[in-house]
């Protein structure tokens, strides 16, 4: 499906078209049109992709899916939602939804101990199109609900004034257009080694290629449903990777790490023998099947039988070894005979490359024979469903090409096994795969939250969640016998849904194992051990009893936190507590979708490590279409994000908080008055005694966000506790002096500039790094900052390295405050 229909609002009355576009060999010639999964009778609606909805009534609303159908079989697109409200019906009410941001620590809470304030915000619905609008299948830019009107409020904090910006009005406007990116780095599966040049696909078109360091930014097309992409190793080293990409569909950029299979090496084939390849032998294990290659097997792309020596490369995913998950290809899914995308559980995918001996061109293999043993099929009933499938590499389905049959008995090592057995013709490089569909389908409910609070208005979104479907060995849960399917999803604002296979008798039939990455970093799973705390979980007994939930590191402390494990266990329609998610039937996804916040879900949560920010001009980082366009907003252009960081290095017996203040600097409208705050405490330098150092986002300098005056911002860094200024890095200061006018540096407790508008590096202790998405751009200079190099990335703080200023910091004598104190409490005076 190349065009999916798409969303709609319209008011009674008006007409509407939705379109859509397949593609296939032979072309599609039928198209059937689906309201609310009930097929629209009529020639009209067969002939073409376009249905066409006059004097739209109320009754009509609902959701539209086509599917198309040629000989080849059938696919369906994605549903689309159409809203009719009656006339004059507001789709978006002027009066803003609540939105909580938390205020600076010196503010005082109110009568809840809260220190969070209503900022508000407006709902990203679309509104209904105007009359003189097009109905035809072109791109409608359409109107959403958005910010009209922003009111300055002061809030009394610490015997002074914090401004903050809150939402007065929404109405409809233009939608916001953001650019969806998918950002990322692609490396061998063994040993890390980064695909330098690789070749991008998507679909059959180059898009691309890696960066030296792997890396690779995709601009995702519009109207997107299924982002397929194919990563190609030019050396041919690596097997060719087709992977299902998740997105954010709000704008901004999803961070993925793309592992390839590196190719088997090569074994030396007579073409006039039969030969026969194992798939599956490694590490010690019984193989799975075979690959049986008849004499004369072997043809040159003319067709024209092959004589001679074939160097043969067979490269298997084993799905028995777990760390083969994250290599493997695609999303394991197939359309079905109705067009509907369904999952495959897979018991082995293996890659073939057959080439002449002497001249190394590429060859084919007439009729081979898969044979795969019986005995590895560990469910019964798998056995009459197994095929053999190939991976179309431009769709990233997965086609049927034979049926595994029963075969007759075969003797290896005095033992006799029966085999399933099916045909294959290898006419072009595509990966292979023995598998089984699978229709015991559920979904789980995951969310992700900034802290270990779990506040409902704490979640965040753009996080990518991944599960890989387990099949558990009886009796030992902690140790699966195999991986049979995976899956990602990216976090909205109402966490994620995410397709597991399930059992209804079996709880523990099928196991899954959950992660969840944000920009590349991992995120935290909530604890089983030493006890299970249901209310942290965010599922309540009995059911979470049932579902077994174990955090990775539940026999271990040593391992890792970040991920957790648990049987699918199918609800019982019948048993009320395990109506409430967060298992949900394959037929409830919207169930699932929608439901609230106080319904059962899994948690995953950032490590709260000490830092704060402060806007006053609200704006969430994980949903680019909240930001809003005002001379105080922190990031001036929702197209592109520069984030800065300055390194403070702190020489001291402790870790030390610090701030930076962001005021307007030069810009005759902004200058004096607050852009934000930004807390950073100090991390230690494990090479260094006493001493620490602090990356502190700071405002860029720049143009604001009506692109005609910079500004540079005065910039003020402030640690806690009672330090003193000792040192300022030298080619900083130079670059200062030369690009008057210079900030007043009086206070020996701190350091002032006005923001640099070049991006400067690390030998000046700046950190600089432009990106599409705020986050991604906040995480590079951060790990750059930590590194004390401008390309580098690091974790672990080298405090000494690319610094830009330096304080000495002591214990402060009994009863007397220090300068970060004094601004707290008294900032005029300080």
């Amino acid at each position: 499906m190349v065009l999916h229909p798409a969303e709609r609002v319209r008011e009674a009355g008006q007409d509407v078209t939705f379109c859509c576009e397949a593609s296939g060999t032979p072309a599609p010639q039928k198209y059937y049109w689906y309201h609310n999964g009930t097929l629209l009778e009529g020639k009209a609606q067969r002939s073409s992709g376009r249905l066409a909805l006059r004097g739209l009534a109320p009754g009509q609303a609902g959701t539209y899916q086509c599917k198309a159908s040629s000989e080849a079989g059938a696919i369906r697109s994605a549903p689309a939602q159409l809203t009719v409200l009656a006339q004059g019906q507001q789709s978006c009410r002027a009066e803003p939804e609540p939105s909580l941001v938390e205020l600076p620590s010196e503010c005082p809470q109110d009568a809840s101990g809260s220190r969070y304030y209503n900022v508000g915000r407006c709902p990203a619905s679309p509104c209904p199109g105007g009359a003189g609008e097009p109905s035809g299948c072109g791109p409608e830019a359409g109107r959403c609900c958005g910010v009209r009107r922003m009111e300055l409020r002061q809030v009394p904090c610490a015997g002074s004034l914090l401004p903050v910006k809150v939402v007065a009005e929404c109405g409809c406007g233009p939608c916001a257009q953001p650019r969806v990116l998918v950002q990322g780095r692609v490396t061998a599966a063994d040993t890390g080694e980064p695909l330098r040049f690789g070749h991008i696909f998507l679909g059959g078109r180059k898009v691309g290629f890696t960066g030296y360091q792997g890396s690779f930014t995709i601009e995702v097309p519009p109207d997107t449903q299924r982002l397929v992409a194919r990563f190609v190793d030019g050396q041919q080293r690596l097997v060719d990777a087709v992977k299902v990409l998740p997105f954010d569909r709000r704008g901004g950029a999803v961070y993925q790490e793309v592992k390839m299979l590196r190719k088997k090496e090569p074994v030396e084939l007579d073409s006039g023998r039969s030969n026969a390849i194992p798939l599956g032998e490694a590490g010690g294990r019984e193989p799975v099947g075979e690959l049986l290659l008849p004499a004369g097997a072997f043809l040159r792309p003319s067709g024209e039988v092959f004589n001679g020596t074939v160097k043969a490369s067979v490269t298997f995913v084993d799905p028995r070894d777990m760390a083969t998950a994250s290599a493997a290809s695609s999303d394991l899914s197939f359309a079905d005979s109705e067009g509907e995308i369904v999952p495959l559980r897979t018991y082995g995918m293996f890659a073939v490359d057959f080439r002449d001996g002497d001249s190394d061109a590429v060859l084919q293999a007439g009729p081979v024979q898969v044979r795969m043993d019986a005995g590895q099929v560990w469910m019964p009933e798998h056995l009459q469903k197994m095929k053999l499938w190939s991976l179309n590499p431009e769709s990233g389905l997965w086609e049927e090409e034979g049926v595994l049959r029963p075969a007759g008995v075969g003797r290896r090592k005095r033992e006799e096994r029966t085999f399933l057995v099916g045909n294959l013709e290898i006419r072009e490089r595509r990966l292979f795969n023995l598998d089984v569909p699978e229709d015991r389908r559920c979904f789980v409910k995951v969310r992700a939250y900034s802290n270990e609070k779990f506040n409902p208005y704490e979640q965040l979104e753009g996080v990518v969640i991944s599960l890989i479907n387990l099949e558990p060995q009886p009796g030992h849960p902690s140790n699966p016998r195999a991986w049979g399917r995976f899956d990602s999803v990216v976090t909205g604002a109402n966490g994620a849904c995410l397709p597991a296979f399930c059992d209804g008798r079996r709880p523990d039939a099928y196991t899954a194992l959950v992660t969840a990455t944000l920009g590349g970093e991992e995120l935290e799973a909530v604890a089983s051990s030493p006890k299970l705390n249901p209310n942290a979980v965010g599922v309540a007994q009995p059911y979470l009893g049932k579902l077994g939930y174990r955090r990775s590191d539940h026999e271990d402390p040593a391992l890792k936190k970040t991920a957790f494990q648990i049987n699918v266990a199918k609800p019982d329609p019948n048993n009320v507590d395990e109506s409430n998610g967060p298992v949900y039937s394959y037929r409830s996804l919207r169930e699932c979708e929608e439901a609230p916040v106080s319904a059962n879900h899994l948690r995953f949560y950032r490590v709260e490590v000490d830092k704060y920010e402060y806007n006053v001009v609200p704006f969430k980082e994980s949903d680019v279409t909240s930001w809003t366009g005002d001379y105080l907003a922190w990031w001036p252009n929702p197209q592109e994000f520069r984030a800065c960081f300055i390194k403070v290095q702190l020489e001291g017996p402790q870790e030390y908080m610090v701030r930076s203040r962001n005021v307007g600097g030069s810009h005759p409208r902004t200058r004096g008055q607050l852009y934000g705050l930004r807390d950073s405490r100090s991390v230690r330098d494990p090479l260094l005694d006493n001493t620490s150092g602090a990356c502190v986002e700071f405002k860029c300098g720049g143009m604001l966000f009506d692109q005609s005056l910079v500004d540079r911002t005065l910039v003020s860094i402030v640690p806690q506790g009672s330090c003193r200024r000792t040192a300022i890095n030298g080619l900083l200061r130079d670059y200062l002096s030369r690009h008057p006018p210079l900030a007043d540096n009086n206070h020996t407790g701190a350091f002032s500039m006005l923001a640099p508008l070049d991006p400067l590096g690390h030998n000046y202790g700046i950190y600089t790094v432009t990106d599409q998405s705020p986050r991604l751009a906040k995480e590079i200079a951060i790990g750059r900052c930590f590194a004390g190099t401008s390309d580098g990335f690091s974790r672990e703080m080298r405090a000494a390295e690319g610094t830009a200023v330096t304080f000495s910091c002591q214990e402060r004598p009994p009863g007397r405050e220090s300068f970060f104190q004094r601004l707290l409490t008294a900032p005029a005076e300080a």
